[in-house]
């Protein structure tokens, strides 16, 4: 189970100590070797959470991303030549109507992963991104931090010493503003990640673990034979019978 959410009107102003702003500069760094290689084939990778923030912990996750339609070959022939080790790929997708993306872990634990859709994601899934912070590799470069909404719905908001956290509850449309996303976002966000700190995590509508040697091309057709909502969302509504 998570941690709770966050009490409305719940405020707080962090100063990082010296080893926490090391922390950040390691993480980002070890970001930067991962983004680097794709933006040398024209590739606009991003970075989002807590790495895009600024408030990362000894237990923050690396996660890369793609917003727009990529080639899964090329995606994995890039990280094999530049030497990064594959643990594992999977095929998530949270519900039948939500967009599937591809995951790739670079640790047996999935603490430093590249993920992208499969198929062209919805404005309300960009936003998603956007809601948690994201940040381009330029921006990462120049250590750039942004506002972004952790996982206790508190906004972080990023200061020369550290950065201001506040509850986002009640305050829905404000933050939405703040964020550039859709409010209906904010909204979800908060429904889910409430029911969340109350019952737990809850499972995935599809979540389907390549086996060794299955390139992700090969899983994405296979599961379009197999799955009629994966194939809805992956070519469209007509694909359904």
């Amino acid at each position: 189970m998570t941690s709770g959410v966050c009490r409305e009107g719940e405020y707080r102003e962090v100063v990082y100590s010296r080893d926490r702003w090391e922390l950040l500069r390691r993480m980002r760094e070890r970001a930067a070797e991962i983004m680097r290689p794709f933006t040398r084939y024209g590739f606009r990778p991003y970075a989002y959470g807590s790495l895009a923030r600024g408030d990362v912990k000894e237990t923050s996750d690396i996660d890369i991303t793609f917003l727009t339609v990529v080639d899964p070959s090329l995606i994995e022939h890039i990280l094999a030549s530049e030497g990064f080790s594959i643990e594992a790929k999977y095929i998530v997708m949270a519900t039948p109507t939500y967009t599937p993306k591809a995951y790739i872990w670079l640790d047996a634990e999935g603490r430093e992963q590249v993920s992208f859709f499969i198929a062209e994601p919805r404005p309300t899934s960009i936003d998603f991104y956007r809601f948690g912070g994201l940040i381009d590799y330029p921006g990462l470069e120049r250590g750039n931090r942004v506002p972004g909404v952790d996982k206790r719905l508190m906004l972080i908001q990023p200061t020369e010493t550290g950065h201001v956290e506040s509850c986002i509850i009640g305050r829905e449309g404000e933050v939405a503003r703040l964020l550039g996303v859709a409010q209906e976002v904010v909204m979800e966000r908060v429904r889910k990640l409430t029911r969340r700190s109350r019952v737990g995590r809850t499972g995935v509508y599809l979540e389907y673990r390549l086996a060794p040697g299955e390139s992700i091309a090969e899983a994405i057709s296979h599961l379009k034979r197999v799955n009629k909502y994966f194939r809805w969302q992956v070519e469209g509504r007509s694909a359904v019978t």
